[in-house]
C-alpha cells in the first residue's frame, strides 16, 4: 500500500513539473504556464483570427478591438460569433477582470501601449498571463528585423500554450510550404520595385518601418518597402522623406473611417505627389488591415502584392 502511495505521488509531482515546464519567450519576457488557459481574450481582428484559426474558440471568453475599426474576415466570422466582443477597441483592465480572463493575447499598440494601464506588469496580481505580438516586440527591446518567421513563432507558441502544439506546426508547415511553392513559380526580373506603405494620415503618414509586417509581405512578393531603413515598425514619417524616395508602387491599408479609396485619392489630386512614381503611373494596390498585420491572412497578401508587381 505504502509502494502505491509513493508511486502515487512521484506520478502527481511528475505531471505537476511537466506542466510547470510549459513557457514560452514573449518578447523579452519568458512565461511559464502551469495549465492550459480556460478564459482567453485576443485584442484585434489579426490576434483574434491566429486564435481562431489554431480552433481554440473553446477556450475564449471573448474578444476585443475589432469593431472599433476593423472587420474579421468573413470565413471566421461564424466561428467568433458565439464570443462577444468585450471592448470595441483597446480594453481596460476592468473589462479584463470583469471577464475572468486568465490570458490575454495583445502586442505594444495592438491592445498594450508602454506605459499604459493594461501590460503584463499590471495584469499579472489578476492572474492573467499576457503573450505579446512578435512583431510589435521592438517597442520593449532589440529584434531581428521582421520576417514571416514572426507570424510563424506566434503560431506555434500559441499551440505551446493552448497544448495544440500539432495543430499548430501542421499550420504553420501549410503555409510554408504554400509560400514556398508560390516563390518558386514567381518570375521576377531586374530590381525590387520600390514599395511605401501608406496606412493613414494627411499631415504627416503613418507607415510600416523595417519591422513591420508589410516589410516581409513586400519582400516575399519580390518588392522592396523603401522605409526599409526606418527603424520602426509602425509609426509617421515626414511626405519629404516619401517624395524623396519615390516609390514605383503604393500599398494602401484598408481600416477604419478613411476608404483605401479616399487615401488613394487624396495622393493623385495632391501637387506635392505629382511627381511621384506610383502616383504618375497610377500604381495602388490595396491590403486590408489583417493582410498587413501578422496573421493567417499574410500569404494571400503576399500573392495579392506580387500580383501587383509583377505580370505573372
Amino acid at each position: 500500500m505504502r509502494k502505491f502511495g509513493l508511486a502515487l505521488a512521484i506520478a502527481l509531482l511528475s505531471s505537476s513539473a511537466a506542466l510547470a515546464e510549459v513557457s514560452v519567450q514573449s518578447c523579452n519576457r519568458t512565461v511559464e504556464f502551469s495549465s492550459v488557459p480556460q478564459r482567453a481574450v485576443s485584442n484585434d481582428s489579426n490576434l483574434t483570427e491566429m486564435m481562431l484559426a489554431l480552433g481554440l474558440q473553446d477556450k475564449m471568453v471573448g474578444y476585443t478591438g475589432v469593431s472599433g475599426w476593423k472587420t474579421l474576415d468573413a470565413e471566421l466570422t461564424d466561428q467568433v460569433a458565439a464570443l462577444p466582443e468585450l471592448s470595441p477597441k483597446y480594453p481596460s483592465k476592468e473589462v479584463l477582470i470583469g471577464a475572468d480572463a486568465d490570458f490575454f493575447f495583445a502586442g505594444w499598440n495592438y491592445g498594450m501601449r508602454v506605459g499604459g494601464e493594461v501590460t503584463p506588469q499590471t495584469l499579472e496580481p489578476f492572474g492573467i498571463k499576457v503573450y505579446e505580438l512578435t512583431e510589435s516586440c521592438i517597442h520593449v527591446g532589440a529584434k531581428p528585423k521582421v520576417s514571416m518567421d514572426d507570424m510563424y513563432n506566434d503560431l506555434l507558441n500559441l499551440g505551446h500554450i493552448f497544448g495544440v502544439e500539432a495543430r499548430a506546426e501542421k499550420l504553420v508547415q501549410r503555409y510554408r510550404d504554400e509560400l514556398a511553392q508560390f516563390k518558386a513559380g514567381l518570375k521576377v526580373s531586374g530590381t525590387p520595385p520600390r514599395i511605401f506603405v501608406y496606412d493613414s494620415g494627411e499631415d504627416s503618414p503613418f507607415t510600416a518601418g523595417r519591422y513591420a509586417m508589410p516589410t516581409a509581405l513586400i519582400e516575399a512578393a519580390g518588392g522592396s518597402n523603401v522605409m526599409d531603413t526606418f527603424e520602426k515598425n509602425w509609426a509617421r514619417v515626414n511626405w519629404e522623406a516619401v517624395v524623396e524616395a519615390n516609390p514605383e508602387i503604393i500599398v494602401i491599408v484598408n481600416y477604419g473611417e478613411v476608404t483605401a479609396q479616399q487615401k488613394r485619392e487624396f495622393m493623385l489630386n495632391n501637387p506635392a505627389f505629382a511627381d511621384m512614381d506610383a502616383v504618375k503611373n497610377d500604381r495602388f494596390v490595396t491590403l486590408e488591415y489583417a493582410e498587413a498585420t501578422p496573421g493567417p491572412r499574410n500569404i494571400k497578401a503576399i500573392k495579392k502584392l506580387a500580383a501587383a508587381f509583377w505580370e505573372n
